[in-house]
């Protein structure tokens, strides 16, 4: 059975998933039991007060060292990392924080006996050598781009310390990931989260991808579900640590301009490639997850239509609101 967490340390929490995934462990553990923490000092962040927030540098090994010690933490999700589209502007930063950040993270855990690590990987870490349909979980893995690299090596690393040490390293290839609670933060699957601001705002929307770039994307609550389920999972029956292939949908930046259409017909989409076209020519355009479905019980619960009528129904109440900050 899987161990119990009990102090609990998020890093990268004002980043898109880690802003959600706050509230959604607060809301599950006992809130003070919770640490934030970011890079972003504790005014800048728009965080729940429900629970504490230290500043952290993951690339500081002594400070994770110090704050571990401070809070007793047991378990860590770690997802403080630069992004694809600015890792390629910012390649050094994006080594900087993914690695040595990674590797602090697990050092830290190794030496203080931690519980559980979570550490997400993405599909990044595939090239164009990889088949884009139905990308198996074991294929060849040569990315493109320094975020690429980087989760790559973050995922050797993760099964390194799970092999090598024994520590209960869990993570999953994460597809693009769309909320209305964050707003985008460098990533080439952005698109499918501002198309939803401009839509309600300004009725249209100038996509940086080709109207027919289809790549895998997956719903906030598909994604904190995903990251409950593999961390509560009995380890027991997990074959992998640090590299699941998880699924949700797949669809085309002109599917879901259409999608929208049928709730804006007003909307209009056009389409201005940018250096991100690139990126996700190398990207799959689905993917088999069925090891996390044998180990995990994996099984998401929004398709497109779902969530873009529940995307459009929050947003268009903030927008009339006056809070729709974007």
């Amino acid at each position: 059975m899987a161990k119990e967490m009990t102090k609990i340390m998020v890093t990268g929490s004002a980043g898109q998933i880690g802003t959600e995934l706050i509230k959604a462990l607060r809301k599950k553990y006992d809130a003070p039991s919770v640490l934030a923490t970011d890079i972003q000092p504790s005014e800048t962040v728009d965080l729940p007060e429900s629970g504490p927030f230290e500043f952290l540098d993951v690339t500081k090994k002594e400070n994770i060292e110090a704050i571990v010690q401070k809070y007793r933490i047991d378990t860590i999700f770690h997802m403080a990392a630069i992004l694809s589209a600015t890792g390629e502007k910012k390649p050094r930063l994006a080594w900087d924080v993914n690695m040595t950040g990674t590797y602090n993270i697990l050092e830290a855990a190794r030496e203080h006996g931690m519980t559980r690590v979570f550490i997400p990987s993405s599909i990044a870490v595939f090239g164009p050598e990889t088949p884009r349909e139905h990308t198996p979980q074991e294929t060849i893995l040569r990315p493109k781009t320094m975020y690429g690299v980087t989760k790559v090596a973050g995922e050797l690393l993760g099964n390194y310390y799970a092999e090598r040490f024994g520590l209960d390293v869990r993570g999953c290839r994460f597809p693009g990931i769309i909320s209305h609670e964050a707003l985008p933060g460098g990533g080439t699957t952005d698109y499918a989260v501002a198309i939803f601001y401009e839509a309600v705002k300004n009725k249209k929307y100038s996509c940086f991808l080709k109207e027919d770039t289809r790549l895998p994307m997956m719903y906030m609550p598909d994604c904190l579900k995903a990251i409950f389920d593999l961390m509560e999972a009995d380890s027991s029956r997990l074959k992998h640590h640090a590299d699941f292939n998880v699924a949700a949908m797949s669809f085309t930046p002109g599917e879901l301009a259409a999608e929208i259409k049928k709730h804006i017909p007003e909307f209009a989409c056009e389409y201005k490639p940018d250096f991100r076209q690139t990126i996700a020519e190398t990207w799959p355009m689905t993917i088999d997850d069925s090891a996390a479905k044998m180990e995990w019980r994996w099984q998401p619960d929004y398709d497109l239509a779902v969530m873009t009528k529940d995307m459009l129904s929050v947003l268009s109440v903030r927008w009339a609101e006056g809070r729709l900050n974007y």
